[in-house]
């Protein structure tokens, strides 16, 4: 008999094809990115340097696909000498925004605010800077031109757009290498060769990366011209833009 629900490790049950950031996952998902996503931390320490470069007094800081909110309030942290700094994290699911302001409560002192909204019917202010923290690829293929679109056109001149993203290689003999290193990757964390493949099956159809070329090529329809790749780890990448 077939397994529908199964453990996608750090006690995650996950269905095939039907990956959830709602219900049980928000309880354990910092401890689970942090350790299937290499250098996620790192990642955060590095978007809170660059933020030096563009967030000043009375900026906006939007992140997009806040989920628990740990990066928004590390940025707010960060830019606390920044006055009247004000950073925003939008997330679709209201079970992460939960916990995001729940996470806030200890940090009355942070100018942050969390919403729990479709990006794409959020009624935006004009930014310094957006965070998109390994969001973009969760988001429909169809509809994600649209939103790096509209992305752009909230930006001030001058400002950056963060994106980080897993990305496929650029041809299959680079896709391979680089799946069967990131298997050896999970290995390495704790998880069992169970869990890996719990965790793939669930995310059919729901994480749908572009390669480097194609998140280059959509920032550039939506007007960039100025990027630079600023980490990069196997299929796992960050790009900095500026408008």
């Amino acid at each position: 008999k077939e397994i529908i629900m199964s453990d996608a490790g750090d006690g995650i049950n996950a269905e095939r094809g039907n990956w959830k950031f709602s219900g049980d996952t928000t309880k354990s998902f910092d401890n689970h990115v942090s350790k299937s996503v290499p250098l996620y931390l790192e990642g955060h320490d590095l978007i809170c340097d660059i933020s030096d470069f563009f967030v000043k007094d009375n900026s906006i800081v939007y992140e997009v696909g806040c989920s628990t909110g740990t990066l928004s309030l590390k940025l707010s942290e960060h830019n606390i000498l920044k006055k009247d700094a004000k950073f925003v994290g939008v997330d679709i699911e209201e079970d992460m925004i939960k916990i995001a302001n729940e996470k806030k409560e200890s940090f009355p002192e942070l100018n942050v605010y969390f919403e729990a909204a479709d990006i794409l019917s959020v009624d935006m202010e004009q930014a310094d800077m957006i965070v998109c923290y390994y969001t973009i690829q969760f988001i429909t293929p169809s509809v994600r031109q649209k939103l790096i679109d509209k992305l752009y056109q909230n930006l001030n001149w001058g400002g950056a757009l963060l994106l980080f993203e897993k990305v496929r290689g650029a041809d299959a003999r680079f896709q391979d290498i680089i799946t069967a290193s990131y298997i050896e990757y999970k290995l390495r964390k704790g998880y069992s060769a169970d869990d890996i493949l719990s965790k793939s099956r669930s995310l059919k159809g729901v994480l749908e990366p572009f390669s480097s070329q194609g998140n280059v090529d959509m920032l550039k329809r939506a007007g960039f011209i100025d990027i630079n790749t600023i980490q990069k780890y196997l299929c796992f990448e960050g790009f900095l833009a500026i408008k």
